[in-house]
């Protein structure tokens, strides 16, 4: 792989949230503390439904007048439509930017191209657009927001080589990151089992948004018995959704993979064994981002 490259996520959509009452509106619904936006700062975040319940994650960045929403192109009106159900009479406007296009940036030397530091959530402006280290993980790279047309040739000029999506999505398995609703089920995840936590999703001094008690009760009460790992599969990779067992019993189930990385959603006491799904095997490796029990 060359010392930087990028690749266009085509998977990933702009939601633009403007209007006088943008960041009061928004820090009422979302997980993670909107305040904490600025110019030089993004921020992740996710949705969830009233019970605490997995509705979208996004990255936020202000800039000018707007807060920009990089979340999953498909899924982008939905997101729009469950935003729009609390707008009431805030001063707000939900508007898809399709001219806009979101690439992932990563390699060695690929911050020190955007002139960002390896640290999380930091931005800048990038042409007409702009430029972010990763808020979840610097060691996932930088984000690009820029206007379809002028990406490409603008991270070719800082020679940055393009990839192919399976190098991003290889790196992205192997540091344990979800993504989206490849590997958290809408109305069903819980953050913490995702982890939202340590991946700077997750506010704990704010005030209430919405499915917050249930997730602070989850964190206070020490109630997490599952969790998402990265894990390395032996065999066939198999599909999501796939049960894994162990000694016969259900441990898990397979979330999204690529060749022999994958993640999975796994019982506690069953990440240190070796598990069997459909004739391959399984085993979880812990990152070094991630906390459990009494870390």
């Amino acid at each position: 792989m060359p010392e930087g490259c990028f690749v266009v996520l085509d998977d990933r959509g702009v939601l633009a949230v403007s209007g006088d009452d943008r960041q009061a509106f928004l820090q009422g619904l979302v997980s993670n503390d909107v305040a904490r936006l600025g110019a030089a700062r993004a921020v992740y975040a996710a949705l969830l439904t009233a019970q605490g319940r997995y509705l979208h994650d996004f990255i936020m960045v202000a800039t000018g007048e707007a807060i920009w929403l990089d979340a999953e192109a498909a899924r982008l009106a939905d997101l729009r439509r469950r935003l729009s159900v609390y707008r009431l009479r805030s001063k707000v406007s939900l508007d898809e930017l399709p001219d806009l296009a979101v690439a992932a940036v990563f390699g060695d030397g690929a911050l020190a191209a955007l002139g960002l530091p390896a640290a999380a959530g930091t931005a800048r402006l990038f042409g007409n657009g702009l430029a972010l280290v990763d808020p979840r993980l610097a060691e996932l790279g930088a984000r690009c927001i820029l206007p379809r047309t002028e990406l490409r040739p603008a991270l070719a000029a800082l020679g940055l080589a393009e990839a192919d999506f399976a190098a991003y999505d290889r790196l992205r398995l192997g540091l344990g990151v979800p993504d989206g609703s490849r590997d958290l089920v809408v109305d069903k995840s819980l953050l913490l089992e995702s982890g939202f936590d340590e991946l700077n999703g997750v506010d704990w001094q704010k005030g209430c948004y919405i499915g917050q008690e249930l997730t602070a009760r989850t964190k206070y009460r020490g109630l997490v018995k599952r969790r998402l790992f990265p894990v390395r599969i032996d065999g066939a990779a198999p599909a999501p959704g796939t049960i894994l067992t162990l000694d016969g019993k259900e441990a898990g189930e397979m979330r999204s993979s690529r060749g022999d990385l994958g993640l999975a959603l796994l019982r506690l006491e069953a990440a240190t064994q070796a598990l069997d799904a459909d004739g391959a095997k399984v085993r979880a490796t812990r990152p070094d981002w991630m906390r459990l029990g009494s870390d």
